[in-house]
């Protein structure tokens, strides 16, 4: 057995001569083929002394997706003293993976800066377990997460078209949105028509909100959230959402929100990649109950129309309209245009500019020119 292996090594090796000497007179783009020739015959070698290891799992396939997004900003407001800013916005950790069968974990880890200090803190914007196996289509959600009013509050604000938050979603749900711990139920409807899903939240209450509060003896603030989902042709799609939200705010007494959102896209086919349109709106309607006898009534609203200019370029045009949910007297109007430059998945840089006046005070002017960058892996957004 010993000639017949050393017969066999002999051969291969000749095998390599041969193929270097015919190669000689290639130019000098066989390096390719010379490679994998070789890797061929070190296989075959390997092959002939023994056979093929079982393959090991590798403890990376353990490890969670790992992505950091960076978010750049200069901001420029005009009933300011001081003017002009430039600073590192924030800065988004997010580990996310599958935990097993039936488990996925997401975590997001956010470094930010308060605008008002300057100083920067850390804290868990999200992080939450998600059921992936219950049966009859539902899917369970725990932890701290993004509540599902209409299309902004679950996005993080990296993802939007614009800058600034619309005034009217400031106004009910303040800079941070609705983001707090507790569980979410959803059921995916049977409905062959068109997609249609129920949500159920319940979670402990906000401490910093102009509508709700963390509230005494077990007061919980409870959501439900009806999506709609059409797909109308091959080029576009239409979302219809209703929410109701109701809770506990500071007067220890209760705000009942309700809001819709109505969302068209276009995308056509046969140039997905140079066309697109998004149309936008959500709704607000607000009742907070701030005596016995006495309660305010609010609305807010903003629609946004996003369109594709070319491969790369997006121009977005926004209206807001505001009523203070404790003072409807105040009514704030604004207007913003945006332009992006989508360079890829990683990385877009955007200018914004807005004007906005209320009934109070006089109309002022705002800036802003972000830098997103992302690194790592990150999972995609709703659509």
């Amino acid at each position: 057995m010993k000639w017949k292996n050393a017969l066999y090594h002999l051969s291969l090796v000749i095998t390599v001569l041969l193929s270097e000497m015919s190669f000689a007179q290639v130019p000098a783009d066989s390096t390719a083929a010379d490679s994998i020739l070789l890797k061929q015959i070190e296989q075959q070698m390997q092959s002939g002394i023994q056979p093929a290891p079982q393959q090991a799992r590798s403890s990376l396939s353990f490890n969670p997706d790992i992505g950091v997004i960076g978010d750049f900003q200069g901001s420029y407001i005009s009933k300011e003293k001081r003017n002009f800013n430039a600073y590192l916005n924030e800065t988004e950790v997010s580990l996310q993976a599958t935990v097993d069968p039936y488990i996925r974990a997401d975590f997001f880890l956010s470094f930010s800066r308060d605008p008002e200090t300057g100083k920067y803190g850390a804290e868990v914007e999200e992080g939450y377990l998600t059921t992936l196996s219950l049966p009859a289509q539902l899917q369970l959600k725990l932890g701290k997460f993004r509540e599902a009013v209409g299309r902004i509050n679950p996005t993080h604000p990296h993802a939007l078209p614009f800058i600034d938050l619309p005034n009217a979603y400031v106004n009910y749900f303040g800079d941070e949105g609705l983001n707090d711990e507790g569980l979410s139920l959803s059921w995916l409807l049977p409905n062959k028509k068109f997609y249609q899903e129920l949500i159920f939240q319940a979670t402990s209450g906000l401490s910093e909100s102009p509508s709700f509060f963390r509230g005494d003896n077990n007061r919980f603030i409870y959501l439900g959230h009806l999506k709609n989902f059409f797909t109308l042709s091959d080029n576009s799609t239409l979302e219809l959402g209703f929410t109701g939200i109701t809770g506990p705010n500071d007067s220890s007494r209760t705000t009942n929100i309700g809001s819709a959102d109505l969302t068209f896209k276009w995308k056509p086919v046969k140039m997905n990649t140079y066309k697109s349109l998004t149309w936008q709106n959500e709704f607000y309607f607000s009742r907070a109950n701030l005596l016995d006898s006495f309660s305010i009534n609010s609305f807010g609203m903003y629609s946004f129309l996003q369109y594709q200019l070319a491969k790369r370029w997006f121009l977005t045009g926004r209206y807001d309209y505001a009523q203070k949910p404790y003072d409807k007297k105040i009514v704030e109007q604004a207007y913003s245009l945006t332009a992006g430059w989508y360079a890829t998945e990683f990385s877009k840089i955007e200018l914004e500019g807005k004007t906005t006046n209320d009934n109070i005070d006089k109309r002022f002017y705002q800036a802003w020119l972000r830098w997103i960058f992302v690194i790592g892996t990150h999972g995609a957004h709703q659509y």
